[in-house]
């Protein structure tokens, strides 16, 4: 049974997902303030934490800072509709996906059970190892490596550099990124793929003639080199 921590200072909105995700087979804790999320969160007893941006004293984004300091567990923001700002800001600190408010509890918990899938900690998991170049990739254990050290990747950032190193090589369209990594198309204005690119890139480096190991081809894809 996967735990999930549900943070939010609407205890209504709280008791109302909690109830609803508990009936989905979910294991619920709930916090209302940044402190006991904190504790929570980086208690390695969570699966994945659901965090509201929009909370008094400290908000969202701070709290997921901080989070990110301690912990890697998956995090899916509560965000406000067309609160761009907010959601590249949370992208770019290593969450993994967002909802914006209002949402429904049944696309809410389909969300979690998506990003719970990329981060292996479903059940089914395929021991297998994935070669491109300088990149390992241990899908099972959703461990990678880079030139022989760890490379530390979010749970979405391994999903979208398993895609590329699938195909590496080859040019792999955003809209065919998105469905494999999201599980649905790609909308316009939609810029959660380039964010979580740009952070695998700084995390690659560069290559010895400067280039990127990600080559990305306005409006179409991207293509991980080899060498």
């Amino acid at each position: 049974m996967e735990k999930v921590l549900l943070v939010d200072d609407d205890v209504e909105l709280t008791t109302l997902l909690q109830e609803y995700l508990a009936e989905e087979g979910f294991e619920i804790s709930t916090a209302h303030d940044g402190r006991t999320a904190i504790k929570l969160a980086s208690s390695n007893t969570i699966d994945i934490v659901v965090l509201d941006i929009m909370m008094p004293h400290m908000n969202g984004i701070e709290l997921l800072q901080r989070i990110r300091r301690n912990s890697d567990v998956p995090v899916l923001m509560l965000t406000a509709k067309g609160d761009d700002a907010d959601r590249i800001a949370g992208l770019n600190l290593g969450a993994d996906d967002y909802v914006s408010k209002p949402c429904s509890p049944g696309e809410l918990a389909a969300r979690l059970r998506a990003i719970l899938r990329r981060a292996g900690t479903a059940a089914g998991v395929v021991a297998e190892v994935l070669r491109a170049g300088n990149l390992v990739m241990y899908p099972g254990s959703r461990a990678a490596e880079w030139r022989g050290a760890p490379l530390e990747l979010t749970g979405t950032e391994f999903t979208l550099l398993e895609i590329l190193a699938r195909h590496a090589g080859q040019l792999v369209p955003k809209q065919d990124i998105s469905k494999r990594a999201f599980g649905r198309p790609l909308m316009p204005f939609d810029r959660r793929i380039d964010v979580h690119i740009s952070s695998v890139r700084q995390k690659l480096g560069s290559r010895d003639d400067g280039q990127s190991w990600i080559l990305s081809v306005r409006g179409q894809g991207y293509q991980l080199l080899q060498d």
